[in-house]
């Protein structure tokens, strides 16, 4: 542990100059090849205050191209990060493929800065930290974590130095004399927070700092060894996975591989209230003609909207936010919802984030990274039309992305909507059914009308081609991803004011139940 390390080590000036120049080609090198073969890197630097973490920083970056790198400084979130999931703002600074990230402190702020008050924390910090790095390295991230560690005396020594330099005294807070005078206490704490967080996707490197060529060279073969071996298991010259190398054992990941046999939200009758199913068997087993009082319905949708309009400012002064999840059939009636649904809406406080398929950039990073782009900020609403739940459905019916990955993305998923509901984001979930009679009915008259031509297109017809490839999809993604804190909602969309209706109704419960709660 960190009071094992041995700190004394220090390398010659001569034998430094002839390895760091070595180093540096290597580095050069491996960056170039890893941006050609679109591999991304997170480099973490956390440590001691006054452990070199900004100088090892620079000294690494000199040998980089510019254009490849970025560098983030992360200091006690803003006002704007504070309104969102804890994990939010490290997943909008994930790097694109062939990019590489630096981070100056980073999430783990949550657990190695606990003691600091106001610093905001997940509901659970390593698991969630736990389930960040393993959804990134799953998808091909290197992450390479370094701990910079000096002494006692040490610190004392560079804080001292600090802030006898009139350029430099800004930068020593009363929390680093702090941190020094506790430093033994602090130190265990750290032991527990690294072992804690070592797991073989993300391991943890300790950086004897107290010289500062060692622990250059150390940083540079860390870095290198683990970009070498990542464009070796990207080339095919290798087979083991790719993690920088540290000095404690493995501590597995512990994520669930899916959430067991959940239940589905679902309602009774128009406005009879949300009720769980036990078990969800089929899509098949769901009737889809359901009827709404036609003559009643105008001003039962119109009583339902006022009443979503006030909690809308309700939700908005108590800082409630929710996604709210459109997904169903093509031609299942999506875009009607939402218009009724958001009519009821301040235009100021909700999003609509329709959801096609991914651009360049999008391509570029993890598949969650859109969606967390969107994840709405306290006191406000996302609504998506179609989601993350494409990884599950369009893009394993079609075959754009492998089996393992789409298999993988269930307890992704869970576990990305876990922590939206940790957050304080209430995550509502509908799944739109029709039949296929009815589908067909609804695609020829949109043929038929010219007004509704532009709804239709070839890649509905062969969509429907495969009803029974997507049928087997959706009931596999309900099954496996309808939890207690997010369960799904079958609406019988045959009937379309029965299914704006139900949407509306269910949204004003689930919200109410928020405000309550």
């Amino acid at each position: 542990m960190l009071k094992d390390v041995d700190l004394s080590k220090k390398p010659d000036k001569v034998s430094y100059k002839e390895i760091i120049k070595g180093l540096e080609m290597r580095l050069g090198k491996a960056q170039r090849e890893s941006r050609a073969l679109g591999i991304p890197v997170m480099i973490v630097f956390e440590g001691w205050s006054a452990s070199g973490k900004g100088t090892r920083i620079g000294r690494l970056i000199r040998c980089l191209d510019p254009r490849g790198f970025e560098v983030f400084t992360m200091q006690a979130p803003s006002e704007e990060e504070r309104m969102r999931p804890y994990m939010w703002r490290y997943w909008m600074r994930t790097p694109a493929a062939g990019r590489i990230n630096i981070f100056d402190r980073s999430w783990y702020r949550a657990i190695l800065r606990s003691h600091e008050k106001g610093e905001p924390s997940p509901h659970d910090p390593v698991r969630e930290i736990l389930m960040f790095e393993r959804q990134l390295a799953d998808s091909g991230v290197v992450i390479i974590k370094l701990f910079l560690h000096i002494s006692r005396n040490e610190q004392k020594k560079r804080l001292n130095a600090l802030s006898a330099d009139p350029r430099a005294v800004w930068r020593v807070k009363e929390a680093d004399w702090k941190q020094n005078r506790n430093y033994y206490e602090t130190m265990e704490h750290y032991n527990r927070v690294l072992e804690s967080t070592d797991h073989s996707k993300g391991r943890w490197v300790v950086i004897e700092s107290e010289n500062a060529r060692f622990a250059n060279i150390k940083i540079y073969r860390t870095v290198v060894k683990a970009l070498e071996s990542a464009i070796s298991a990207a080339t095919g010259h290798e087979n083991s996975p790719v993690t920088a190398t540290g000095s404690y054992g493995d501590s597995p990941v512990a994520v669930e591989d899916n959430a067991g046999e959940p239940s589905v939200a679902a309602t009774g009758g128009m406005g009879q209230g949300i009720f769980s199913v036990p078990r969800f068997s089929s899509l098949v087993d769901v009737d889809a003609n359901r009827s709404a009082d036609t003559v009643r319905y105008g001003p039962l949708i119109k009583e339902a909207q006022t009443r979503l309009s006030e909690l809308h400012n309700a939700i908005y002064l108590q800082r409630v936010s929710a996604a709210i999840v459109f997904e169903g059939w093509d031609a299942s009636g999506k875009g009607g919802a939402i218009k009724r649904l958001a009519a009821a809406l301040d235009p100021r406080g909700y999003e609509v984030a329709p959801s096609s398929a991914p651009n360049d950039i999008e391509r570029a990073h993890h598949y969650l990274w859109r969606y967390w782009n969107k994840v709405p900020k306290s006191g406000h609403l996302a609504i998506f039309d179609r989601s993350w739940y494409g990884r599950v459905m369009v893009e394993r019916v079609e075959g754009f992305c492998t089996e393992e990955e789409w298999r993988r993305a269930y307890a992704e998923i869970n576990n990305f909507e876990e922590q939206l509901t940790e957050g304080g984001v209430e995550v509502i979930k509908f799944w739109l059914h029709i039949d296929r009679d009815e589908q067909l009915a609804r695609f020829e008259e949109r043929v038929n009308i010219p007004s509704k031509q532009w709804k239709i297109t070839d890649e509905d017809w062969r969509n429907r081609d495969k009803w029974e490839q997507y049928l087997e999809a959706v009931d596999e993604m309900i099954k496996r991803t309808s939890t207690e804190y997010a369960p799904w909602t079958v609406i019988e969309a045959n009937n379309k004011k029965y299914a704006r209706f139900k949407v509306i109704e269910t949204v004003l419960e689930r919200l109410d139940w928020r405000l309550e709660r």
